[in-house]
């Protein structure tokens, strides 16, 4: 599934603990957390404002903020790149024990004020870091009682893994917020405390005396303060559409390359992001794929696991790895963001670009499912006559299984909850709607028009 139970241990328990107390964490009154069987809100703006995204991917973005040694580069995908190095590095890889030095260079974001006060955010990047170079992503803020975060490392990432080993960054803490694994989370949401503002640092490394150079697309961000609940209202069905996309199952690879989590539950992340990814004509090249064993059916998933494993989080769904990954392939474009219901996926369907959903149940939570996961990864790909979700769940037996139907108001509920109970009648957390994006970097005006709807530019 997405990631092991205790990935949110600790924000599970801060969750039950303010339930405990009869605390919810501060929301605007028109986002009063709603119950499952709550009428419809009068306002679905309200719900969209409850999440904020800014990236930057222009040549005007990129010639912005603070420069150290980076430049803008126009052209059909404007970029930043290395120009003249601000200095040297000593880098350890503590995956591997190698050490050595970089050269490097920096381009700091101007100060986005978001238009959410906010409990979370997750950083999301688009990039090529040929051999020889990598990057890092951190992010800086000030809170609402006007204090300022240290630098956060987001990210350490390449496409590759021979230089380093890409890695999220453990033990972050300022007392106030603390980075788990790819999120930034406020420790106690109950109190009203926010991140109001943030800017991102993007460091960019390669070989001393090279004239290499990883390439930034696209930089950004989503930032929301998603109210606890344990239920939404249930929105109307307005679409009736499904996309042809690839199948894959992740259980076919049950115990494959125990090196990236072993395959199986593990792997639905990069096996819906290659389900997408084939959706758009793009994927490894047979070259690319001779590492994968001959006798292994999918090879492409193999490798999908391979280039988003995390090599701290020891798995393979960190979220904006995946759509890093996915981003590598040629022209393409993704994000990791949070949606405000059906609604909005049925907008993003309706324009051809299918959604991959994060979301948690217990099995008799989603009827049809056959198991339960405290953290799971699969494909919206279209909604029938009556309104249910058309999924390709890679939790499935076979490739020919994974295409499924759930209920609507069931599968709305699993996705945009931030609170549930566990098989043990504990309260834990949920995903609050998170979900990738993935689209090619000219789209068409009918997807440029739906991915704005959504909060995407």
């Amino acid at each position: 599934m997405a990631r092991p139970t205790s990935r949110r241990t600790v924000l599970g328990a801060a969750i039950a603990a303010a339930a405990g107390a009869g605390t919810l964490s501060a929301a605007a009154p028109t986002a009063a957390a709603p119950t499952a069987g709550a009428a419809p809100s009068a306002d679905r703006h309200a719900a969209a404002r409850l999440v904020d995204n800014r990236f930057w991917s222009t040549y005007t973005d990129w010639r912005c903020g603070d420069r150290a040694g980076t430049a803008a580069v126009s052209g059909r995908r404007p970029g930043v790149v290395i120009s003249t190095p601000a200095d040297t590095v000593d880098y350890a890889d503590p995956h591997t024990g190698r050490s050595g030095r970089w050269e490097y260079a920096t381009w700091t974001s101007p100060v986005h004020r978001s238009t959410v006060p906010a409990t979370e955010v997750i950083a999301s990047w688009n990039a090529h870091t040929p051999a020889g170079t990598w990057l890092r992503v951190e992010l800086a803020g000030t809170y609402s009682d006007g204090t300022d975060t240290p630098w956060f490392v987001m990210g350490r990432w390449a496409a590759g893994d021979e230089d380093i080993r890409r890695t999220s960054v453990d033990n972050q803490s300022d007392g106030k917020a603390s980075i788990w694994t790819d999120t930034f989370a406020v420790d106690d949401a109950a109190s009203g405390l926010r991140l109001t503002s943030y800017r991102l640092r993007l460091t960019l490394y390669r070989r001393p005396g090279t004239r290499l150079t990883p390439t930034v697309w696209r930089l950004g961000a989503m930032a929301s303060d998603i109210p606890d609940r344990f239920g939404v209202p249930a929105s109307e069905p307005g679409l009736a559409r499904e996309l042809t996309v690839p199948r894959y199952s992740q259980n076919t690879h049950i115990g494959q390359y125990p090196e990236y989590d072993n395959g199986g539950e593990a792997w639905c992340s990069p096996t819906s992001s290659q389900m997408i990814i084939e959706y758009w004509g793009r994927g490894p090249t047979a070259d690319e794929l001779a590492w994968v064993d001959p006798e292994f059916a999918d090879p492409q998933v193999c490798h999908a696991a391979r280039f988003t494993y995390d090599y701290q989080y020891e798995g393979c769904g960190n979220w904006p790895f995946n759509a890093a990954y996915a981003a590598t392939y040629r022209d393409m474009s993704a994000v990791v963001t949070r949606l405000s219901s059906l609604t909005d996926l049925e907008t993003l369907i309706r324009a051809g670009i299918p959604v991959i959903t994060s979301q948690s149940f217990l099995e008799e939570e989603l009827t049809g499912a056959g198991y339960g996961t405290a953290g799971h990864l699969m494909t919206v790909i279209g909604f029938t006559a009556d309104g249910d979700v058309i999924a390709n769940d890679p939790a499935s037996a076979s490739n020919e299984a994974v295409r499924r139907v759930y209920r609507r108001a069931e599968w709305e509920k699993i996705w945009l909850r931030t609170k549930r109970h566990n098989a043990s009648g504990k309260v834990v957390s949920g995903t609050g709607g998170v979900c990738y994006l993935y689209w090619p970097a000219a789209p068409t005006p009918a997807q440029r028009q739906a991915l704005a709807a959504v909060g995407i530019h």
